[in-house]
């Protein structure tokens, strides 16, 4: 049996739409994947007043580990006096907040803001 010997990190695409930075993670977000996810997060929240969007629709699980990361991007970002927007349609996530006492602490949105949506390729 071999080992992988890299860390695993859970699949994202990142996008910037005029100061705003949008990154849709895919996968699990858990103690295995969270900080190399934390080292991209800090990397994405160290200038000032960052804006960053965080697709949430496209990951599996998130775990006690994955939301610290979150909870961890959230204080960057509010001490650089930036802002963090979560995008989930997912009633299980929104009950998961909830249950870790976070249901009011992140700014949700169910589907990505219409300036950042991406656009529909037309049919040549």
């Amino acid at each position: 049996m071999s080992e992988n010997p890299t860390e695993p990190v859970p699949s994202f695409a990142v996008i910037t739409v005029g100061g705003t930075t949008v990154m849709t993670l895919r996968g699990e977000i858990d103690l295995e994947t969270s900080i190399p996810l934390m080292s991209r997060l800090d990397a994405r929240t160290a200038g000032p007043c960052p804006d960053l969007v965080l697709d949430l629709r496209p990951v599996s699980f998130i775990d006690c580990a994955g939301l610290s990361v979150l909870c961890r991007a959230l204080n960057r970002v509010r001490a650089r006096h930036g802002r963090l927007r979560l995008v989930t349609d997912s009633g299980r996530f929104r009950r998961i907040l909830r249950a870790a006492g976070l249901g009011e602490v992140f700014e949700l949105e169910a589907q990505l803001p219409e300036p950042l949506a991406p656009k529909p390729v037309a049919a040549v």
